[in-house]
């Protein structure tokens, strides 16, 4: 039977973690403090150990340091979460990192996982996973290096970086070197769902649920059941989705709609956002609950102007794509290569990828593409600072006057809009059919690329 050591000053968490722990067929020992751990483990080296980060006479993680135990795993446990804390813990080789109160759906889900992980060994990582993160600067190799450590836990990952740095392909690595690699990876942009169809697409509905439901539906979580949801652009979900969702992180567990009979969620959660997540919280536009949730352990994606040579690696790369599909051999000049070191990408990847492109399109054997020759929107008018908003204004209406304030800065342009503003083009839809101010054409697969 597998033992397990529980480390911390608080006794009713040490019996609570203690009968879970023995009805999967554990055995315990506890500690109220660092010298009593120290005499446990003489006593009986342990397979697993339940650690508290701030114990009466020391730290929890430089002990953990100190025992040098490369055979047993380690899950630290806090009641003050921060980004620092939880990525110290990683490197320290923890399977997981738990907050107080300690959900106990999640204490089962571990220590059912490391007996898995003891009755056979755990196959390595595959370099397979991370065959989309492409780069060899320090940014990328410490973020690939993060992704390889929590992966196999099942700790809630919120990834933070601006548009276009990459964040699902990181959320796909995370899922492939994952033990959920083997069943599916569905990835969500809570931006370009309706908002009156986002809950019914996550979480399906009945047959007579709603006006046209004909039908049950499956919803996402549903359809994913043993693998990995990413739900990218989580500040766009509305507030009482985000408390639905919060259920379901702290339950496991999820209703249709049209339904009281709940449904087990065996998924795993990514979420994603472009934007600061604590400004977020404090803008009204992401629950603070929800945010401690997610952000289990935050990782931040590096913009690309920060990752040194892995601009011309990607470039390289995207360029060799199109030359392998039209057998073509074409190449940067010195010229081109000098351009995209100085510019800054603020569309990072995406901006690279597509300047790639138009630069390939246009091209002979030499491609000497200008960058700013690219930029269709160089000339246009800047947005116009003059928007009053009252003291006292609702933050829903100080959105709203911006918005249309920002489209009619550009003359209307969707596209133009939704970029200045920071919002995908299907948002910004959505948001101008709640103020009643939609046109009758709905954008086309072809205005959101």
């Amino acid at each position: 039977m597998p033992h397990l050591l529980i480390v911390d000053d608080d006794a009713a968490i040490r019996e609570l973690i203690a009968d879970i722990a023995a009805d999967e067929s554990y055995t315990t020992a506890q500690a109220a403090d660092i010298r009593q751990a120290r005499i446990q483990i003489e006593r009986q080296k342990p397979d697993v150990v339940f650690l508290d980060m701030n114990l009466p006479d020391g730290n929890g993680m430089e002990f953990w340091r100190e025992l040098e135990l490369p055979d047993t795993h380690v899950a630290f446990i806090t009641g003050y979460s921060s980004v620092d804390s939880a990525i110290e813990a990683l490197r320290c080789g923890a399977i997981d990192y738990l907050l107080k109160p300690v959900s106990l759906r999640r204490l089962r889900g571990i220590l059912g996982e490391i007996k898995l992980m003891a009755g056979k060994a755990m196959p390595p990582v595959s370099s397979d996973s991370f065959a989309k993160m492409i780069g060899q600067s320090r940014a990328m190799q410490l973020l690939c290096a993060h992704i390889e450590k929590v992966a196999p836990t099942q700790a809630t990952v919120l990834l933070v970086g601006e548009s276009g740095t990459g964040k699902e392909l990181a959320a796909e690595a995370i899922h492939l070197a994952s033990t959920r690699r083997d069943h599916p990876f569905i990835p969500i942009n809570c931006g370009a769902i309706s908002p009156h169809l986002i809950e019914s697409e996550l979480f399906g509905h009945e047959k007579g649920s709603f006006t046209g439901a004909d039908r049950q539906h499956k919803g996402y979580f549903e359809r994913a059941r043993g693998g990995t949801i990413f739900l990218d652009e989580i500040t766009e979900m509305s507030m009482d989705l985000q408390v639905r969702l919060l259920r379901v992180l702290e339950s496991g567990k999820f209703m249709r709609v049209g339904t009281h009979e709940e449904t087990e969620a065996d998924v795993r959660v990514v979420a994603a956002t472009n934007r600061n997540p604590e400004q977020a919280v404090a803008n009204g536009m992401l629950r603070e609950d929800l945010y401690h949730r997610l952000s289990v352990f935050p990782l931040e994606l590096p913009p690309l102007r920060e990752r040194d040579d892995d601009i011309f690696i990607l470039a390289d790369f995207f360029l060799g794509k199109l030359n392998e599909e039209h057998g073509s051999s074409k190449a940067f000049s010195k010229s081109a290569r000098d351009a995209m070191q100085k510019y800054a990408w603020p569309g990072n990847i995406r901006e690279l990828r597509n300047y790639v492109y138009r630069s390939y399109i246009l091209g002979d054997d030499v491609l000497d593409g200008d960058i700013k020759s690219f930029e269709l929107n160089a000339h246009a008018p800047e947005l116009n600072s003059d928007v009053l908003v009252p003291v006292g204004a609702s933050l829903a209406d100080a959105n709203r006057q911006i918005i249309l304030a920002t489209l009619k800065q550009c003359g209307g342009v969707k596209k133009t809009a939704a970029k200045m503003l920071g919002i995908s083009l299907k948002t910004l839809y959505n948001r101008l059919e709640e103020y009643g101010e939609s046109d009758d054409s709905a954008p086309t697969g072809k205005d959101l690329r």
